[in-house]
């Protein structure tokens, strides 16, 4: 695959036809997690990260994620509503401001192990909510549960885009019905992702060429979005998301040990 001048000289993509692969399937990955395969939302965060350096990738996929936010939010705003978020909100604004922080001073080099490590941590965290959802359900009856789960959730999104399992453990803990849960879930990362727009803008990870990457990556997460719909209808999620699991952790190990 040849990539034009053109595109080299107005985006963040080089002549390097595997960093617009990894890309591409990156954007499809978030237009699939946002169709409801949540497990690719880890994958396109290792497959960024690799593609174009772990900070940069940071602030590239904020701007995908916030279009895709914004057709999650249109598809599910009859379930649940934006009172259901705000417990959640000023923890997560404290944690987005110390993630702020935290990735200003962490280096390139030192980012692609952290996140590495933030990926890995999470897909533990999956494995233990599944095999003790009952447990942690009777641990978020805790007055600071919402505090905690809404602090991790700020610093993990501005880290790494990747707070999805996080939200997932407080809603689980609300008892909502699916259609609930899918619209508190959706206004919530519209919410946090915008909120998160000046800060990454000021470290310098959303700019003029990444946003015209956005641009050139947007129909990779509208044809995920459709494709995912599909993938849904015909496919068992089970199966799916323990493929995709396993790709993630490998990608994150390689993230750790590159």
């Amino acid at each position: 695959m040849i990539i034009p001048d053109w595109l080299q000289q107005h985006t963040l993509f080089t002549a390097d036809s595997r960093i617009f692969v990894l890309a591409s399937i990156a954007a499809l990955c978030i237009g699939l997690s946002k169709a409801g395969l949540s497990g690719t939302a880890t994958l396109n965060v290792v497959l960024m990260a690799q593609a174009f350096g772990a900070k940069a990738s940071v602030g590239l996929v904020l701007p995908l994620l916030i279009v895709a936010d914004i057709m999650g939010y249109v598809i599910n705003r009859h379930g649940g509503s934006w009172r259901r978020i705000l417990p959640m909100v000023p923890p997560a604004i404290a944690g987005v401001v110390i993630g702020y922080f935290l990735l200003g001073k962490i280096e390139n080099s030192a980012a692609r192990p952290i996140i590495g490590w933030l990926i890995i941590g999470l897909l533990a965290f999956h494995l233990l909510l599944n095999a003790r959802r009952q447990t942690f359900i009777v641990l978020t009856e805790h007055k600071a549960f919402s505090w905690s789960m809404g602090l991790c959730a700020g610093i993990v999104t501005m880290l790494a885009n990747a707070a999805g399992p996080v939200m997932t453990v407080y809603l689980l803990s609300q008892r909502m019905e699916k259609k609930d849960h899918l619209g508190v879930f959706s206004r919530f990362f519209l919410f946090i992702n915008l909120f998160k727009v000046p800060f990454s803008a000021d470290l310098g990870i959303i700019n003029s060429r990444s946003l015209a990457t956005n641009l050139a990556l947007l129909p990779f997460v509208i044809a995920g979005i459709l494709l995912g719909w599909q993938i849904l209808k015909r496919i068992p999620q089970k199966p799916f998301e323990w493929t995709l699991f396993i790709l993630t952790f490998i990608a994150a190990i390689w993230l750790v040990v590159a």
